[in-house]
């Protein structure tokens, strides 16, 4: 099964997109033909110029290459009559695997791994960004000092004192990396450090955060862009935008709340990324609410909602964000036939939490906002109190932790009316008894 694609324009790199298909693939696998279609999206998100992709079967995982050896000697005609450049291989490989192929197609080879990591360095613009993607990079490279390029194998001698044969230059390169890594790893810590100065501070702001997570082109900074006139890149390719951005959002009810336009996740996401990118993924820790938007157009709905939930459960505190819940979003309607759109609406009717929406035409967008509002105060208390004029830190902490929805301001006291949740309002009623 293969593809073949044409572009106009300047020649860039050619490449050869493969997916290893595993006979026995782990229950729940998606099916092979999604597959190599993200693959070949994700390398069309680099500009490859994609002179075929095809799925290649495989019955038994072959230590040194992967794939078998027929795969391979096929796959090197194919390599040396259309001028490949570069092999992609949507799998992870072994740093020998991806050397012993490198050596039999005469050509570069980057795994799934490799080519996600390529993507986030073209795409980072934030100096977090960078130093996120540096230490991910670093991190994948590490592992990969294996070749048998003869630089590596070269021997730096010894000085006049000491004898023995001197540091490799493989050592070398792996202690220079390992230098590289502890200095970004301090960096990054500092990030942390300001990010969470930076929650600090909108914690003591009455603003929730509600955060767009999902899979990889579904259409979140559409949908953040239609909500928030926020003006973030929004295209039709995996990964368009990487560097979470945030923006205040008034609601249907007149809450203000912070919206936040995240990373979009991805099946089998590189461990390396997930650790490098622990700043960023604590925006999403760290909010009130999540909205999960998903792509309802593809037949493959369900696959990426499995795939974005088994990313949010393995981050820290992940486990409970999914407990607590999760507003659906069920995106990119304007792409289905009139019979199948109210299908989804029927399915999303008996479901409180589930709001089909179009970012691209708007449909939908109002009652997903007053589902959030309804959502943020579903679990707040309502009271009236009567605070005294004097007592400028009780109203202070009443902004700070509730919605007030009336003021009246007298000669001595100030009457509220405002939403706590339950845990506030208990510390308030000791000190100020609702009327």
């Amino acid at each position: 099964m293969s593809q073949s694609f044409e572009y106009e324009g300047v020649p860039q790199t050619r490449a050869l997109v493969i997916h290893p298909a595993l006979k026995r693939a782990p229950t729940g696998s998606r099916e092979p033909g999604d597959r190599l279609e993200e693959a070949t999206g994700l390398a069309l998100a680099i500009n490859l110029t994609i002179v075929s992709a095809e799925i290649i079967p495989v019955t038994k995982v072959v230590p040194a290459t992967y794939i078998s050896g027929g795969a391979v000697a096929r796959l090197t005609e194919i390599v040396g009559e259309e001028r490949i450049d570069l092999v992609v291989v949507d799998t992870r490989l072994s740093p020998i695997q991806q050397r012993n192929l490198e050596r039999a197609f005469h050509c570069k080879v980057i795994d799934r791994t490799g080519l996600i990591l390529e993507i986030f360095g073209e795409r980072a613009r934030t100096a977090e960004g960078k130093l996120q993607v540096e230490l991910a990079h670093l991190t994948y490279q590490r592992s990969r000092l294996v070749r048998s390029w003869t630089h590596l194998e070269r021997q730096r001698g010894g000085t006049a004192f000491v004898g023995g044969p001197g540091e490799t230059q493989i050592e070398l390169d792996r202690r220079m990396i390992d230098d590289r890594i502890v200095l970004l790893k301090r960096q990054l810590e500092e990030v942390r450090r300001t990010r969470g100065l930076h929650r600090a501070a909108r914690a003591r702001v009455p603003y929730p955060v509600v955060a767009l997570v999902g899979y990889t082109n579904a259409g979140k900074s559409s949908l953040f862009n239609r909500m928030t006139a926020g003006g973030v890149l929004a295209k039709d390719m995996l990964f368009a935008t990487l560097d979470p951005t945030m923006r205040a959002l008034d609601l249907p009810g007149g809450r203000k709340v912070i919206l936040s336009d995240t990373v979009g996740f991805v099946s089998d996401l590189p461990h390396e990324l997930v650790a490098a990118f622990r700043a960023t993924l604590e925006e999403v820790q760290g909010a009130d609410l999540l909205v999960h938007v998903r792509d309802i157009a593809r037949h493959d709905t369900d696959a990426q909602k499995a795939d974005v939930e088994g990313v949010l459960a393995s981050m820290e505190g992940g486990q409970a964000l999914l407990e607590k819940g999760m507003i659906e979003a069920l995106n990119k309607t304007d792409l289905l036939e009139p019979e199948a759109l109210e299908q989804v609406r029927e399915g999303a009717s008996v479901r409180p939490d589930v709001v089909v929406v179009s970012a691209l035409t708007g449909d939908g967008v109002r009652e997903l906002m007053d589902r959030i509002e309804e959502r943020l105060a579903r679990d707040r208390l309502e009271m009236v109190l009567e605070i005294p004029n004097e007592d400028g830190g009780t109203l202070a902490w009443l902004y700070r932790k509730g919605d007030i929805l009336e003021r009246h301001d007298g000669d001595h006291v100030v009457r509220v009316r405002v939403r706590l949740d339950p845990a506030d309002a208990g510390r308030i009623n000791a000190k100020y008894p609702p009327l």
